[in-house]
This record gives C-alpha cells, structure tokens and sequence, in this order.
C-alpha cells in the first residue's frame, strides 16, 4: 500500500497515515510554488508534494503542532534587533516581525511536541534569537572578517568550507569532518542562546550549525542554504532525506504503523 492512502474497501492491513511538514517562507518564495528551492529540497530528501503545507503570516492562523509531523524553518527577512535587546543600526537590515513572531510561537508549539525541526539562515538566527541570543547585524560593519559572506553569483556555487566541531552531532554523521558551502547571508549569531550548542563553524570563526544541547529527535539549523545546492552536492541533499525519514517516522509512529 502508498503511503497516505486509504486501504481498498475491505481490505485487511494495517493503519495508514499522512505525512505533513510545515514550511515556513518568505513572502516571495510564495510565487514560485513548487519550484521553491525550500519545497523541492523536500521532495528530493523523500517528501510528496501533497505532504508539505506552506505556511505564513498574514492570513495563516498558528497552527496546531499536532496537525504537523515536522517544521522547517527557510530563509528570508532579518530578525527585529529588539528581541535581542537592540536597535536597528543599519540600513539593510530588513526585519518582519510578524514573521518573527509566527515563527517563534510555532517554535515553541512544535519543541513542546517533540517535532523534527530544521532551520535554515534566518532559520538559525531566529532560533538562536530565541533562546535569549544575540546576532551581528550586519558582518561588514560590526566585525573585521575578510571575507564576504554574501556571495556574488550562483547561488549553489560553492564558496568556503564548514567544519563539524561535535562528533555527537547530526552533522557529523551527514559530513563526518567538513564540507563546501555557499554563503548568502550578512547577519550571523554574535553571543550563543541558551539550550544550545554549535555543531559547525566557518573557516573564520562563523557559527555555521546549531543543534540542541539536550536530547531531542532531530533537531538542526545551519546558516548556509543547502536547498541551493541539493542537486550539485549529494551530501547537502541528506540534510533533507534525515529531516523527512524523521517526520515520517514520526507520522507512522501516530498512525500506529510502527
């Protein structure tokens, strides 16, 4: 029998169940549909189409966790400075806070259930920021790295190395060591939020990976965008087939499948 579909009329088998992931987006991701990079990253790592639910504020009520079997967090907007006890410094700096807080709130809704919960650049920020952390607003003007960590160009291509600083981590088992990534974001984590601890750095001392320091299912935020990258770099792909294999198993596991 497929997945999610109902057995023939008196048919004898087991329970069946639906997988849905919540995707959280920007508002111009939207337009693209399923040609999102987020939404085909999860469709290549295992997800059926009819499994993923984009959802975002203005015209989305917060979901119940329960209606879900997993979250993924994508890119997007800055974090407001002010939930990190700051003022906007800088021009780009680019905030949504009813996006903050929709996310925020689904967050916390879906760690009380024990959700699979994957973030990705803001994604991460947003977390750390949320566990009573704080962030660089902008990498040119309140740090001296060298190195331009929003990338001209390809969005897949490539532009320095991350390394797996945690054996015990979900990366270290997807990586085992290092690997490539590109690099599109100007904002990173300055102080680490509590509950936390960091996974992954950059070759200049960037946070790159967040995981929880507790047990908990699956939880992981990295600040590159592997959804860009999926198709051209195999081990960035199974990022989203460990995220989907858990919100299946989850799904299965509340249908009485397992």
């Amino acid at each position: 029998m497929g997945r999610g579909v109902p057995p023939a009329k008196g048919a004898i088998t087991t329970a069946f169940y639906t997988m849905r992931i919540a995707l959280s987006i920007p508002e111009k991701e939207k337009s693209k549909g399923r040609e999102s990079p987020y939404f085909r990253a999860l469709v290549a790592g295992g997800a059926r189409p009819e499994e993923i639910q984009v959802i975002m504020p203005p015209g989305y009520g917060l979901p119940f966790s329960g209606d879900f079997d997993g979250i993924m967090l994508a890119g997007g907007e800055d974090v407001d400075p002010e939930l990190y006890d700051e003022r906007i410094k800088y021009e780009n700096v680019n905030v949504n806070r009813a996006r903050d807080d929709f996310e925020m709130a689904l967050l916390d809704r879906g760690m009380k259930s024990e959700l699979p919960i994957l973030a990705i650049c803001r994604g991460i920020q947003m977390i750390n920021v949320r566990f009573g952390g704080t962030l660089y607003q902008d990498l040119k003007s309140d740090t001296a790295l060298e190195r331009d960590h929003r990338q001209q160009g390809s969005r897949s291509a490539t532009t320095h190395s991350v390394t797996v600083t945690d054996p015990d981590s979900i990366l270290h088992g997807v990586f085992a060591g290092s690997c490539q990534v590109n690099s599109l974001h100007h904002q990173a984590i300055r102080r680490l939020g509590r509950r936390l601890k960091v996974t992954a750095h950059s070759e200049d001392g960037l946070v790159e990976a967040l995981e929880l320091a507790e047990s908990y299912p699956f939880f992981l935020a990295v600040q590159w965008h592997p959804e860009e990258m999926f198709s051209e770099h195999s081990e960035q792909l199974k990022l989203f087939q460990q995220f989907v294999a858990h919100c299946r198993e989850r799904a299965e596991k509340k249908a009485g499948v397992r």
